[in-house]
């Protein structure tokens, strides 16, 4: 009885024995199982973020003089020495208002031209005192004129290559890299508007997890709208199979856009503006008081007939009584109906009448898609009317009408705004109404696809940016993107299955060694 018992405590401890070296065996299993998850995962991180490259300290810079109808303004921007050619990583660090008219009045105000050339030497002083005197000679520096040069080139030639020789040899003489002064063509300036739309947005790239520029996944571009002075501009992606002169194919970082741009000149909002004038003064038989449904009751203002009628946009305008001198007084009359037929008038909206991607002017257009971003001339019409972060159209209408009903004194006092410019944004309102929904072709249902802004990230929307870029090359056709060795979504799946995997063999290793010590 005692030999079986005996036997008995002894196989028991022999198969205690086993099941102890079992379970010794499982847990060094399950621990050697989980480090290798570990050393997995560590090793699919190494693979993935190897070639990463980190961002020097040191920066580069580039100078654009925006040489606009009215003013023109000077941008610096910066960006990282050794991410020139692959990144989006370009931002503003200063901007400079050159005081006085654009570049296009010089030589008609001697004494205006000397202190608007006072004011751009000013400024380009304070480019230099923003960049290391050891980069000035390494800096680019370029200008682009636009649609006020674009209309003086047309008047007269010689003027304007007079104009653009003293800019090119003025800039020349500084301690920069000076590359080119040019007009630029409306549809370019349309062209580099959407650039730097986009740019901005990250639609071109962004950083992923990993600090790694890629192309943004699914990533769609945003339309641009431009209101300068003397032009405007509408550019957006479209259709591969649209077709014309109006379409412009472009290759960014290894991506085909198919681009559709256009500018309409003489339709910027001074030149406009002037037209408007120009037909009332034509109706008139009394200049000496003018009746303006546009301009606000109880304001008035004199101007000089050539100042109506001196620009290539309103000289088909001119009447038989035009003499270059004589004085035209109008007077506002805060009528709002009236103020909106007249700003259609200058529109050519019959020519387009039944025809299929239309328009104004006769001009073609495909139809309207995605998101847009309305800036310049644009914005600040919505912000006058404090609409700039609204989506609707009915309160756009309400705001302007509420706008061009009040008297000048109304609107002085409820407005913190120059007189030169409040008493224009009732016109400018219906302008911008006008060009959106009766020539863009925008309604009631896209109109919330449209946001007003003046920039993005502290840098300022304008057509400057996309241009630099293009000129410097920064933006190549053939991306040159970090190509990860493992796609995203291959990655984040082997990362979730190993994690997975190792918290479950660390969970089954502290329960087994809580059943072996208790």
């Amino acid at each position: 009885m005692i030999n079986k018992e005996s036997q008995s405590s002894d196989h028991l401890t022999a198969a205690s024995r086993r099941g102890v070296r079992m379970a010794k065996v499982a847990v060094a299993l399950a621990a050697a199982f989980m480090l290798a998850s570990i050393a997995v995962i560590i090793s699919i991180a190494v693979v993935q973020t190897h070639k990463k490259t980190y961002i020097s300290r040191g920066l580069k810079y580039g100078i654009v003089l925006d040489a606009g109808s009215s003013r023109t303004t000077v941008y610096l921007y910066e960006w990282p020495a050794e991410k020139e050619n692959n990144t989006g990583v370009v931002s503003q660090t200063t901007k400079c208002q050159v005081k006085g008219p654009g570049i296009s009045d010089f030589g008609v105000d001697e004494e205006q031209d000397k202190k608007t050339w006072q004011s751009l030497k000013f400024c380009m002083t304070v480019m230099s005192k923003a960049i290391p005197s050891h980069q000035h000679n390494s800096t680019p520096v370029f200008l682009g004129a636009t649609a006020g040069m674009r209309l003086l080139h047309m008047k007269n030639e010689e003027t304007s290559n007079t104009v653009l020789n003293d800019m090119k040899n003025y800039l020349s003489s500084l301690p920069f890299n000076f590359q080119n002064a040019s007009i630029i063509s409306g549809q370019e300036e349309g062209l580099y508007g959407w650039i730097t739309v986009n740019y901005l947005m990250g639609n071109f790239l962004e950083k992923n997890l990993w600090n790694a520029w890629v192309h943004p996944h699914g990533a769609e571009t945003v339309g641009s709208l431009d209101l300068g002075g003397a032009s405007t501009q509408i550019a957006f992606a479209t259709s591969d199979d649209a077709k014309g002169e109006d379409i412009i194919k472009v290759s960014l970082y290894g991506y085909e856009y198919n681009i559709y741009t256009h500018s309409f000149l003489c339709y910027g909002k001074n030149e406009a503006e002037k037209r408007v004038l120009a037909k009332l003064s034509k109706q008139s038989t009394n200049w000496a008081s003018v009746t303006h449904p546009c301009y606000p009751s109880g304001y008035n203002i004199s101007m000089l007939a050539e100042d109506v009628f001196g620009s290539e946009c309103t000289k088909k305008e001119v009447p038989s009584r035009y003499s270059p001198k004589r004085n035209i007084t109008f007077f506002g009359q805060s009528n709002p109906e009236q103020c909106k037929a007249l700003v259609r008038s200058v529109f050519d909206l019959t020519s387009c009448q039944g025809a299929e991607n239309c328009s104004f002017d006769g001009v073609y257009q495909p139809p309207l898609s995605g998101d847009f971003m309305a800036y310049a001339g644009f914005y600040w019409t919505a912000w006058a009317l404090k609409v700039e972060g609204s989506k609707s159209m009915e309160t756009f209408n309400m705001n302007m009408n509420l706008f061009c009903s009040k008297d000048w004194k109304s609107l002085k006092k409820s407005n913190n705004i120059s007189d030169i410019h409040l008493k224009s944004y009732c016109y400018s309102a219906n302008y911008v109404h006008t060009i959106l929904a009766d020539g863009y072709k925008f309604n009631t249902d896209n109109w919330k696809n449209l946001n007003f802004q003046k920039e993005v990230n502290k840098t300022s929307i304008a057509w400057s940016l996309g241009y630099m870029l293009a000129l410097s090359n920064m933006i190549p056709a053939e991306g040159k993107i970090i190509k990860l060795p493992i796609n995203n979504v291959l990655f984040t799946g082997l990362l979730l299955l190993f994690s997975a995997l190792t918290i479950i063999t660390l969970t089954y290793l502290v329960i087994a060694l809580v059943r072996f010590c208790y």
